[in-house]
């Protein structure tokens, strides 16, 4: 991430960066990034998990809030154990959940704890 504030970041700067947990695992990378259309707010980053060699990867959507950037790592990083993620309710890439339904918003919510 060059040429900005480290406040201010291109998308093109966050797409495709690794995330990484507190213990450096590996979760996936950021594949983009879900915006609130009137207010501009980020909501979402959508990460793909699992696959094997970017084939069969699954979408899950990921607290904005809930990421960090380390720039020792060039990664963020969530807190979140890799085998809960596995759990998450994922995506795929034909296929995206309505982020305004109150249901699936619910379970979001509930998974995360937000």
């Amino acid at each position: 991430m060059k040429d900005h504030s480290n406040d201010v970041v291109k998308t093109a700067d966050v797409i495709g960066k690794n995330v990484i947990n507190r213990e450096n695992e590996k979760l996936g990378k950021i594949e983009e990034i879900v915006l609130e259309k009137v207010s501009g707010q980020t909501r979402y980053a959508v990460l793909s998990f699992g696959g094997f060699l970017g084939l069969g990867d699954d979408l899950y959507a990921i607290p904005w809030q809930a990421m960090e950037y380390c720039p020792e790592e060039n990664s963020f990083i969530i807190n979140i154990d890799k085998e809960k993620l596995k759990t998450a309710s994922g995506f795929n890439k034909d296929n995206w959940p309505d982020f305004a339904d109150p249901t699936w918003l619910q379970s979001f919510n509930d998974f995360y704890n937000f």
